[in-house]
């Protein structure tokens, strides 16, 4: 069974037990001693609360703030349970498992709250994932199909306008070539190299600036252009982008892939054919 199937046939296990125990270890009140606004109010926020824990299990990958999140919503559901058979059937003020079932509710209260804390954390990072391809967004342009990248039709649109801007205003293009790509295209098929694409492109575009812009190049060769960096700036950066990349887990039919990169880099003047042209040059000939 999947991850989201299990929580939600435990939780209803549980419940339909919680609903037994009352049973058999209270009495049920006549209908008339029932407190109803109280049993629309607790069953309802149960019923909302499983609800909303389905949905959560359902649209998200596990993990800790899907746990979190889950699991704050199962104990307020079961809380609310609780206190909802409360009205129903009487149970002796000796049964401390009432109360410590009782007391799930403010507990789920506290997880929930840990869990919102940790999605705000996780949003902020996909939101700042998502402002590194701003440059891009603002353009309209086609994005690569594979990597989601700008192309490289793109990449010299943009040197062009670098061209055009004050000289003095530093701007460093980096070419990042994949080691052995042919050799993972040969003994793993295409899409798993695409998925090795993928995976250097997230890589990369994670450890970023904002202002730096990521195009697929060509082939297993993606670039960089990293305005307002000194060139030896922009060869530290490459240099840590390359390190991020080499340690990456990366499994291909259960088998380990240790990726790593080569890179080049040139101020980024002249005209953009040259530059790439000459870049491509001294990487291959390195």
């Amino acid at each position: 069974m999947t991850f989201a199937i299990r929580p939600v046939l435990l939780l209803a296990g549980l419940s339909c037990s919680l609903l037994l125990l009352f049973i058999a270890t209270g009495t049920v009140l006549p209908l008339a001693q029932w407190n109803w606004m109280d049993i629309a109010g607790e069953g309802g926020t149960a019923l909302l609360a499983a609800l909303w824990c389905m949905i959560v299990l359902g649209s998200r990958p596990d993990g800790r703030v899907t746990r979190l999140l889950a699991g704050g919503l199962a104990c307020i559901m079961l809380g609310s349970w609780a206190d909802c058979l409360d009205e129903a059937i009487d149970i002796g003020k000796a049964a401390w498992w009432d109360n410590a079932f009782e007391a799930l509710l403010p507990l789920g209260m506290l997880v929930l709250t840990a869990g919102l804390y940790y999605w705000r954390q996780e949003q902020a990072t996909l939101s700042e994932h998502m402002r590194k391809r701003e440059r891009l967004f603002r353009s309209h342009r086609p994005f690569d199909r594979i990597t989601q990248l700008a192309d490289a039709a793109y990449l010299r649109e943009q040197l062009r306008l670098e061209t055009r801007r004050d000289a003095a205003q530093a701007c460093v293009l980096v070419l990042f070539d994949i080691d052995g790509f042919h050799r993972i295209n040969r003994e793993h098929g295409p899409a798993e190299g695409d998925r090795v694409l993928q995976a250097v492109a997230h890589m990369l575009l994670l450890n970023l600036r904002n202002d730096d812009l990521l195009c697929r190049y060509a082939g297993d060769r993606f670039a960089v252009l990293m305005p307002e960096r000194e060139i030896d700036e922009a060869a530290e950066a490459a240099q840590h982008l390359c390190g991020m990349v080499s340690a990456m887990r990366h499994h291909a039919k259960g088998e380990a892939l240790q990726l790593t990169l080569r890179h080049g880099c040139a101020p980024a003047r002249g005209t953009p054919d040259a530059l790439l042209a000459d870049l491509c040059r001294r990487m291959d000939a390195a």
